[in-house]
C-alpha cells in the first residue's frame, strides 16, 4: 500500500514520474469511473487504472484501454465531479478509438521518437506489455512522447461530446470537467516547459468550453449534487495521498490535529508512521478501526505500519483482517504473504504461497507476486516451482537470459507433458521473443 511513497517527499516536476499501488486509490477511481464505463459500453474489467506519482496535473489514455491519473490531478481536485469529469472525457478517447495511431507509431518509428517512449520505460506501457511497475510515461520530458500523446482539436471536440453523453446517461453533472478545464485555462498563456502536461496534450480552445458551458445551461442534471459518497471518499483519498507525498509538516498544518474529521486523523496518522512515531500512529489508526471496524484500508494501513517496524506477527493479523473484508485485493493478498514469509514460521509458508496465488490470480504481471512467490516455494523445499516464478519475475523485469536460466532448471526436474514442464516451454518461448523485441529496439536506436 503506497510502499514506493513511503519516506520520499512530495515530486518536483524535474524528477521522472513513476507508478505507485494503492488498492484505496484505486478502487475509489473505479468507482468513479464504473458508471462512465458503462454508459461507454465499455466491460469495466478491461479497463486497467493507474496511479501516477506526478504533482502536475494530468491523465491519459494509452497503450489499448488502459487509464493512467495523476496524483497531482486527484490532490488538486476540488470535489470527485473534477476527476470524473476527466475520466469521461479519457473514456471519450478510449470509446472513440483515438489510440490506434499510437500503436502504428510505435511498430514503425525508429530513433528519436522511440528513444522519448523509452524513458521510464514507457514504450512498456505504450507498447501494452505488463512490466509497468517501475515506470510511467515522464510527462513534459520528451517532445517526441508529447505528440505521441496530443490529440487533435478534432478529437478533442469529440471526446468532450463522448464525455456529455456519458455524464447525461449516469445523471451527473458536467460542471466538474468545466471547473476542470477553468483551472487549466490560464497556463496556455504559459511557455510550453510551464505547463501542465494536460494542456499540452489536451489543446483547450474557447469552443471546447462553450460548449460544455452550453450545455450545463440546458442539461437537467447541471445542479445535480454529488453524492455524499462521493464526496467522502474524495477526501479520505486526497487526504492518504497528500500525507504521503508531503513532509510530516505540510500535512500538519493543512490536516490540523484539532480536527476530528475521519480524513485529518487518517492524513495524520500516516504523518506520524511516516516520521517513525509509532505510538501516535497506531492510536490514530486504532481509533479509526474502532468507529469502522469493517473499513480494509485502515487495517491495511495499520499492517503496514506494523510491519515496517518489525511488530510481524501483529502485521499478519492487521493484514489478515483486511484481506477478509476484502479478498480479492491482490495487493493487500501480496503484503499478507510477504508478512507470512518474514516470520520465518514454515507452518505460514503454504498460507504465504495460497495468498500469493490469488494475488497473482487477479495480477499475473506482478514482479514482486513471482518474487515472493519464487521465495516461499524455495524455503518449503519445491525448488521446481521456486525456479518457474523466478523465471516469469525475470521475463517481466525485462531479463531474458535470467527467465530462460530459470526455466531450463524447472524444465529438468518435472515430466514432460506436466503443466509445470509446459509453464517452463512457455517461459523458454516467451524469453526468446522478449529478447528478439530487445535487439530490434537496439538496432533502431
Amino acid at each position: 500500500m503506497l510502499a514506493a511513497l513511503t519516506g520520499h517527499s512530495a515530486q518536483s516536476r524535474a524528477q521522472r514520474p513513476s507508478l505507485i499501488l494503492d488498492t484505496e486509490t484505486e478502487d475509489i477511481i473505479r468507482i468513479y469511473a464504473s458508471p462512465i464505463f458503462k454508459a461507454a459500453n465499455l466491460k469495466g474489467s478491461d479497463v486497467k487504472i493507474f496511479i501516477v506519482k506526478d504533482n502536475s496535473l494530468n491523465a491519459f489514455v494509452a497503450g489499448g484501454q488502459k487509464l493512467f491519473i495523476n496524483t497531482g490531478l486527484i490532490i488538486n481536485s476540488d470535489s470527485p465531479g473534477q476527476i470524473i469529469g476527466v475520466i469521461a472525457h479519457e473514456t471519450g478517447h478510449i470509446a472513440g478509438g483515438h489510440l490506434s495511431r499510437i500503436h502504428d507509431a510505435l511498430s514503425k518509428s525508429t530513433g528519436p521518437a522511440i528513444l522519448g517512449l523509452l524513458l521510464g520505460g514507457a514504450a512498456a506501457v505504450v507498447s501494452g506489455r505488463g512490466d509497468v511497475g517501475a515506470a510511467i510515461i515522464a510527462g513534459g520530458q520528451n517532445a517526441a512522447l508529447r505528440n505521441f500523446l496530443a490529440y487533435n482539436r478534432t478529437q478533442e471536440a469529440s471526446a468532450d461530446h463522448a464525455a456529455i453523453s456519458y455524464l447525461e446517461k449516469t445523471e451527473q453533472s458536467a460542471r466538474g470537467l468545466l471547473n476542470f478545464m477553468e483551472k487549466l485555462g490560464d497556463q496556455e498563456l504559459l511557455s510550453p516547459a510551464q505547463q501542465d502536461p494536460y494542456v499540452r496534450s489536451h489543446p483547450l480552445t474557447r469552443n471546447r468550453m462553450a460548449t460544455l458551458a452550453n450545455h450545463i445551461e440546458t442539461s437537467k442534471f447541471s445542479d445535480q449534487p454529488e453524492t455524499e459518497r462521493f464526496t467522502a471518499l474524495h477526501r479520505r483519498m486526497k487526504a492518504k495521498l497528500f500525507a504521503f507525498l508531503n513532509p510530516y509538516g505540510r500535512t500538519i498544518r493543512i490536516y490540523k490535529t484539532n480536527d476530528p474529521s475521519l480524513e485529518s486523523r487518517y492524513a495524520r496518522a500516516i504523518a506520524e508512521y511516516r516520521r517513525t512515531n509509532l505510538e501516535p500512529a497506531l492510536k490514530l489508526i486504532n481509533g479509526l478501526i474502532a468507529e469502522h471496524p469493517q473499513d480494509p484500508y485502515f487495517h491495511e494501513l495499520k499492517g503496514q505500519m506494523l510491519f515496517e517496524n518489525g511488530r510481524i506477527i501483529e502485521s499478519i493479523r492487521a493484514y489478515g483482517t483486511a484481506a477478509q473484508i476484502l479478498p480479492d485485493a491482490p495487493l493487500i493478498r501480496r503484503d499478507l504473504a510477504r508478512t507470512q514469509i518474514e516470520a520465518n514460521d514454515p507452518k505460514l509458508l503454504n498460507a504465504a504461497i495460497a495468498n500469493l496465488e490469488i494475488a497473482l490470480s487477479r495480477d499475473r504481471e506482478s514482479a514482486s507476486n513471482w518474487r515472493f512467490l519464487a521465495i516461499a516455494h524455495g524455503r518449503n523445499g519445491d525448488q521446481g516451482r521456486s525456479y518457474l516464478a523466478l523465471g516469469e519475475e525475470a521475463l517481466l523485469r525485462g531479463k531474458p537470459p535470467v527467465a530462460r536460466f530459470q526455466a531450463g532448471r524447472a524444465k529438468n526436474l518435472y515430466k514432460r507433458g506436466s503443466r509445470e514442464w509446459l509453464q517452463a516451454e512457455d517461459i523458454l518461448l516467451a524469453a526468446d521473443d522478449l529478447e528478439r523485441t530487445q535487439k530490434r529496439r537496439k538496432n533502431n536506436r
